[in-house]
């Protein structure tokens, strides 16, 4: 019979990084992604979550976009790896999705500790990241359009959180 050992020392975490096979990703980059999606773990199992659904849950609404913006971070910081327009627009997807179906009362929430848009959006950069591509102004042009359309959603659904309550008195 072994003796006993904590499941804890079985389990030690190693930094998160990712390597590319031409270019090494900013460990800054992957760490603020798992703070976001993976930075807890439920006690005797794998189900991990972030701080992401933690915010949305305290603060609904103003939590889901404060989160979208902080999501928005890590496809603005994936243009300098020369990821194709197609990535980045599935970039934006992931976090635009993430924001909409966060933002529905209780369903988001539980949402949100599924759909990790951030872990979805770093698994991208490191799969399409060869620094080969030179991103050009059509390239930048193409993420201002994407972000605005996400920012236009974020300030509807701000501004639609704000209408309910006020209608309600509670604003």
């Amino acid at each position: 019979m072994q003796p006993y050992r904590s499941r804890r020392s079985d389990r030690a975490e190693p930094e998160p990084t990712i390597h590319l096979k031409t270019r090494t990703v900013d460990p800054g980059l992957a760490r603020f992604s798992h703070y976001l999606d993976q930075f807890f773990r439920i006690p005797g199992t794998d189900i991990r979550f972030g701080i992401e659904p933690l915010i949305g849950f305290l603060l609904p609404g103003a939590g889901d976009a404060l989160t979208a913006v902080m999501s928005a971070y890590i496809v603005i910081a994936s243009m300098r790896y020369g990821l194709p327009k197609i990535v980045i627009g599935r970039m934006v997807f992931n976090v635009a999705a993430d924001y909409l179906l966060g933002s529905l009362p209780l369903i988001g929430d539980i949402f949100d500790f599924a759909f990790k848009a951030n872990q979805k959006n770093l698994d991208l950069l490191n799969r399409h990241a060869s620094g080969q591509h030179r991103v050009s102004s059509g390239d930048w042009a193409w993420l201002v359009a994407l972000l605005t359309i996400l920012g236009a959603l974020i300030t509807g659904g701000v501004i639609l959180v704000i209408t309910v309550l006020s209608k309600f008195r509670l604003f």
